[in-house]
């Protein structure tokens, strides 16, 4: 079995590093050239300039902001994508909502790589359980795992018994989801007394891995679960080995960790938001900001690779938070209360159960019906793609803090 995915994986450092600032002129020229929302950003913009670094922080940032403004006054994508809408694989709508597209190529999202440092392998048998439904999630790593070679079960989200009996039937050998379904599933199987013994791999991601958990899943259940970091927009962007020091950066993307909000870069080893240049033919995004925390680490990795590395998911550069692997923003949050001029003002809170998230709204509001919540549910439920109690409060009792998503997760 081959230790690493290619020569890339122990490219010399400054070598990499040379020829992907080298990807920088053509790419802002392509982007210009072919991608209307650039054309109009990058209108004074000499593309041969942009050589290194610190031309590339020259250019505007991106946001997801921008995205939702572009979108909704250029459908699909907002003038974003160099590729015609008809001419991509797969068009996703994400909530916010944020449309993305999956080019028409091998590996687009660059996951190969990554779950090829997770031990995947031609042959395997994969059982994907992030979601397939609108989103791009599942196939992240769907294509990732066939780009290798692998057999893929799109198991999506829920239907635990049998997701549970296909994982035994199948005799799948590496998981692809969330940590805490994963835990559920392993748990759940051993209830059912299925034989799910065949699976010993696991590539998470979409929620949090704290060390109890992974300590947890290795011991009781022998699989050893090893993160990736990737968003809707951008695919994969940084991705754990064995030797779990850290998050190698993919290759095929310039990142960066800017002060939040700036876009200036912070010092070597300081935390800040991680903003991504991805060298796609298709959708040409430019130092766009992800809204993540982390930090870079010096040296390089004990696994023998030698890309960059991040620490790993750090928290948000704002109130935006995940559940269940899903984006919960502060925009949705004004959706649900527009959508009920009865709410004065609202607060979603995140906990965590047992390693898996649960989250509830708490509501302001004169009435106290319960038929008031569950109408209030249900729209929540439409806007977040996530389901979740509503609690009524009255009015003056929710804290004046700014917040309307509190992420109160502790993980040990």
């Amino acid at each position: 079995m081959t230790e690493f995915y290619d020569e890339r994986d122990t490219m010399d450092p400054e070598a990499r590093e040379a020829a992907l600032l080298a990807q920088l002129s053509s790419h802002v020229a392509h982007a210009k050239a072919n991608a209307p929302f650039y054309a109009k950003r990058f209108k004074d913009i000499d593309p041969e300039a942009i050589t290194s670094r610190a031309a590339l922080a020259e250019l505007p940032v991106t946001y997801k902001s921008d995205l939702v403004e572009a979108q909704a006054a250029h459908p699909p994508f907002g003038g974003l994508n160099a590729t015609p809408p008809g001419a991509m694989a797969h068009l996703f709508r994400s909530p916010g909502p944020i449309c993305e597209p999956e080019g028409d190529g091998h590996d687009f999202w660059r996951g190969a790589r990554a779950l090829h440092a997770c031990g995947v392998r031609k042959g395997d048998i994969c059982h994907n359980s992030f979601s397939y439904h609108l989103t791009p999630g599942a196939w992240l790593l769907d294509s990732a795992a066939r780009a290798l070679g692998a057999a893929v079960f799109p198991g999506g989200v829920g239907n635990t018994d049998l997701q549970v009996e296909a994982m035994a039937h199948f005799k799948a050998n590496v998981f692809c989801g969330t940590p805490d379904f994963l835990k559920i599933l392993l748990e759940r199987g051993r209830e059912m007394g299925a034989d799910l013994s065949s699976l010993k791999k696991a590539v998470v991601g979409g929620g949090a891995l704290p060390p109890s958990l992974r300590k947890l899943i290795k011991d009781e259940f022998d699989v050893l679960p090893l993160q990736n970091y990737g968003t809707a927009d951008l695919g994969i962007i940084a991705y754990e080995t064995p030797a779990m020091e850290g998050m190698l950066l993919s290759e095929g993307a310039v990142v960066e960790i800017v002060r939040p909000g700036s876009g200036d870069a912070v010092a070597a080893g300081e935390v800040g938001e991680v903003v991504v240049t991805i060298f796609s033919k298709d959708y040409p995004l430019t130092r766009f900001a992800t809204g993540d925390l982390s930090a870079m680490l010096p040296g390089i990795s004990p696994c023998g690779r030698t890309a960059p590395r991040i620490k790993g998911w750090m928290g948000r550069a704002d109130q935006t938070a995940k559940i269940r692997g899903m984006f919960v923003r502060p925009t949705q949050m004004e959706q649900i209360k527009a959508a009920h001029p009865e709410i004065g003002k609202l607060r979603l809170t995140i906990t965590s159960l047992d390693h898996r998230d649960q989250f509830s709204i708490a509501c302001e509001t004169a009435s106290q019906d319960p038929a008031l919540a569950g109408k209030i549910a249900e729209t929540a439920k439409k806007v977040l793609n996530l389901a979740g109690p509503v609690e009524l409060a009255l009015a003056g009792s929710l804290p004046s803090d700014g917040k309307v998503i509190d992420d109160a997760r502790t993980y040990e």
